[in-house]
């Protein structure tokens, strides 16, 4: 055998050991694409069934906090506090002051709700106790901390009749469009 005739035979040992190599190569990466596919398609079915068990285990808790909100709503209406905490013999102070508290309270005892509901409504809520609780201190304002509590559940009452729909109704329409976009 010649030098030519054994370069012959390693240029041919050398494209078979090429050939070889790029046929191993594209079959791993043929290999890794469907791995990669497998896993992209288990991924899919752990979110489809993530999303199952969110809207199974998640939702009704998202409807009871709609239901929360919606109820410490009408608990906060004036109308609902006036004839619910209101008392013989009580002066316009004490209803302004109970009332008060008991607006704080109620929404101290649902500020977990807002981790379920939507900040839009979350908001919407806020804003209604704002609003309320502002109306109670301007009613009291008008009158004399000293007169009948009925004084102060009078000119509460006017500043409602001024009022096209009042802010716990609005809050309440907010909260259920939200409910709706649930189903």
């Amino acid at each position: 055998m010649t030098y030519i005739d054994y370069l012959f035979v390693f240029g041919l040992f050398g494209i078979f050991a090429a050939a070889n190599y790029l046929q191993n190569k594209a079959m791993y990466n043929s290999q890794k694409d469907a791995d990669l596919a497998d896993l992209r398609k288990q991924k899919d079915e752990l979110e489809v069934n993530l999303h199952r068990d969110d809207k199974k285990y998640i939702t009704p808790i998202r409807l009871q906090a709609y239901e929360r909100a919606v109820l410490f709503l009408e608990r906060i209406s004036p109308q609902s506090m006036i004839f619910r905490i209101q008392m013989p013999g009580m002066n316009v102070l004490n209803l302004q002051t109970a009332m008060l508290q008991n607006i704080r309270d109620e929404f101290e005892h649902n500020l977990a709700q807002q981790l379920y509901i939507s900040s839009e409504s979350w908001s919407m809520v806020k804003t209604a106790k704002e609003e309320i609780v502002k109306m109670v201190n301007t009613a009291a304002s008008k009158v004399n901390s000293e007169q009948a509590a009925n004084e102060l559940s009078k000119e509460i009452f006017a500043l409602m009749m001024g009022k096209e729909k009042l802010i716990t109704e609005r809050a309440i329409n907010v909260l259920k469009k939200d409910i709706q976009t649930l189903f």
